[in-house]
């Protein structure tokens, strides 16, 4: 037998049959069984013979004798974990497997979730409820691009010498007119919690927020998503698309003229529509609210851009405070170019993936196939050998018959 040292080994193509006895063979911390199978299989030239499942069993067979630590189904678990995941590291794929005690197709979605930053499907402890299950956001990224337009102030400047003597005598009591209202809402808040805090129906929070705004300026708007803003998460993350949030203040001095001069512009609307997937809501409302926490918003009106980057959806851009319909578009133009490249790489990762499966989805189907006319075949094998030996057992039966029928004519006659 042809034998090699490990750092001379040289590994056939992924996915053919040498492949599979190599890496299974080196699942059982053996390598000279590995090196062994794949120059004998070689020099053979007989793995074309056999199929990928039939080699797996066999070789796992060879790796149990070899007082391996692994099952034969365990061994192909991790193999096939490995071949949907793409994961090389092959003692991280066993951690990953053994942290789901084997089943491979929730350690699997749990991979896939993480990579793209979708909840666990494993069964873990309950997370903490005061968080109300908001989907984890990365809002303060390296990258993010933070535009904050400050409102000019109109006409309270102090004018002359009579203005700046009135403006400077009361400012004492401004302070403490202000000192005292800030300590009143302190003091109210602590005996009365915001209501707002207390979750109890989202999706109504949104709807609400539609109908109103729909009042007040009109049905021409960008689409609004009618879901949470967890469902609007999830569907941009399923669907690789940005997604634009909108805050709406309702008692913000800027509100209403961004709504009427920016919003519901039809060149906004178009750009909005067709670039991204757009959820809005009051902060006046739970779900509104508790998302603006989340945000962290300074000042309205306030949007944030959110995709997918880095296997996690992430505000990639802030906007706050009044900004005209070309400035809103041009900014938002900019950083949407500036991380469609995260988007494209998601999407190829995707279609790699899903396109492995489709490849394994196709490879069991024709082992399947080449299973069923292998047992056709053995069956009617069996079925022509059972017919030979009856035809067989029926001629001796008829020249037993031809001989006795003969004794006993010659008994006779004589």
């Amino acid at each position: 037998m042809i034998t090699f040292h490990k750092s001379q080994l040289t590994w056939p193509k992924k996915k053919s049959l040498p492949y599979i006895f190599c890496k299974h063979a080196s699942l059982a911390h053996d390598w000279s069984m590995a090196r062994n199978i794949f120059a004998n299989l070689w020099l053979l030239g007989q793995y074309d013979y056999f199929c990928s499942h039939q080699v797996a069993e066999l070789v796992c067979k060879m790796a149990e004798g070899n007082n391996t630590d692994l099952s034969s189904l365990q061994t192909e678990k991790l193999l096939q974990f490995q071949d949907l995941t793409g994961i090389d590291d092959m003692s991280r794929c066993r951690a990953i497997l053994e942290q789901h005690n084997w089943d491979i197709e929730v350690a699997v979605q749990d991979t896939l979730n993480e990579a793209e930053g979708l909840p666990s499907a494993f069964n873990q402890a309950p997370a903490n409820r005061n968080a109300d299950n908001l989907p984890v956001v990365n809002t303060g990224p390296s990258y993010q691009r933070v535009i904050t337009v400050m409102r000019q102030p109109q006409g309270l400047q102090p004018q002359g010498l009579v203005g700046w003597t009135f403006y400077i005598f009361l400012l004492p009591f401004r302070f403490v007119y202000s000192t005292l209202l800030d300590l009143i809402r302190f003091t109210f808040r602590l005996f009365r919690p915001d209501p707002r805090r207390a979750l109890t129906d989202p999706v109504g929070d949104v709807m609400r927020f539609i109908k109103n705004f729909e009042e007040a300026y009109g049905s021409f708007h960008p689409t609004f998503y009618r879901g949470t803003y967890s469902q609007a998460l999830t569907d941009a993350k399923k669907e690789l698309k940005f997604m634009l949030v909108y805050l709406h203040g309702d008692d913000h001095q800027d509100t209403d003229d961004f709504c009427r001069r920016t919003l519901c512009d039809p060149e906004v609307v178009q750009f909005v529509n067709q670039r991204s997937l757009f959820w809005a809501c009051s902060v006046s409302t739970s779900e509104g609210y508790r998302v603006s926490q989340a945000l962290q918003e300074n000042t309205y009106p306030f949007l944030a851009l959110i995709v997918l980057r880095d296997a996690r959806m992430t505000v990639v851009a802030r906007i706050e405070g009044m900004v005209e319909k070309r400035f809103l578009m041009d900014k938002l133009n900019l950083v949407i170019t500036d991380n469609e490249a995260s988007l494209m790489l998601a999407r190829a990762d995707r279609q790699n993936r899903d396109l492995n499966q489709s490849i394994r989805q196709e490879q069991d189907v024709a082992y399947q196939e080449s299973l069923r006319a292998d047992q056709e075949k053995v069956r009617r094998k069996k079925e022509e050998h059972e017919r030979q030996e009856k035809e067989q057992e029926e001629e001796r039966n008829k020249i037993i018959e031809e001989e006795l029928h003969r004794e006993v004519i010659g008994y006779m006659v004589c």
